[in-house]
């Protein structure tokens, strides 16, 4: 099977009400090209998980900036302006998670699981509304599992079938997010053939991806 796609194939995926999750840590390791293009298109109301908004113009800041998420899960939104304003003008829901717990809630979508336990946030607003559970006379949070309909990943270097390779911090949180969603779709900026990546250099198995666009070969960038 071919999984290379075109970049309008890769946006064309994306509809109306989706969910999706987006990798990367302030821009790097995200997929650039794929969150330029949607930003330029009609698609609107998409629930967004991802570990923060990035900067005005810059990857998911995009989105922000273009008004296409009307929901948002995530750990900090400090580096992105946009972000915050349309919060409090009422334009944009937002659930923050600790980083930690919104990685485990993400692992969990993609492993099956229930939800996790952690203490984290007990006491804050973060606990508000949510499921509590006492183990051993501790009370825990239950945080459940998140699962979008769309992965947007961004790798280093991907062969054919769709193993890849993230190099440094662009790692964050790709890997996870590629094993939660329905469908997984790689920007990458170098693809080579089947077997030239070692097996012990794998961060994301083939069997995970459904598509592989080729980048522009930015997705180290986060800003000028």
């Amino acid at each position: 099977m071919n999984k290379q796609i075109s970049l309008e194939q890769a946006v064309g995926m994306i509809k109306d009400g989706m969910t999706i999750m987006v990798g990367g840590f302030l821009a790097a390791g995200s997929p650039l090209d794929i969150l330029e293009a949607l930003a330029a298109t009609d698609v609107k109301d998409l629930t967004l998980i991802s570990n923060d908004t990035a900067y005005q113009g810059v990857g998911i800041g995009n989105l922000i900036g273009a008004h296409k998420i009307k929901k948002l899960y995530v750990s900090h939104i400090g580096t992105n302006p946009d972000t915050a304003a349309q919060m409090n003008a009422g334009e944009l829901e937002i659930e923050f998670c600790p980083q930690g717990t919104l990685a485990e809630r993400v692992r969990c979508g993609g492993a099956g699981l229930g939800g996790v336990l952690t203490q984290t946030g007990m006491g804050t607003v973060i606990a508000e509304g949510k499921q509590t559970v006492e183990v051993d006379g501790k009370t825990y949070l239950l945080e459940k599992p998140l699962h979008a309909d769309i992965a947007l990943i961004g790798a280093t270097v991907a062969d054919e079938k769709g193993n890849c390779v993230f190099v440094g911090t662009s790692q964050n949180f790709n890997p996870l997010m590629a094993t939660a969603a329905d469908v997984v779709i790689v920007e990458a900026e170098k693809i080579v053939p089947a077997g030239e990546i070692a097996p012990e250099n794998v961060k994301t198995p083939h069997l995970f991806v459904d598509y592989i666009y080729q980048s522009t070969n930015k997705l180290q960038k986060v800003r000028e």
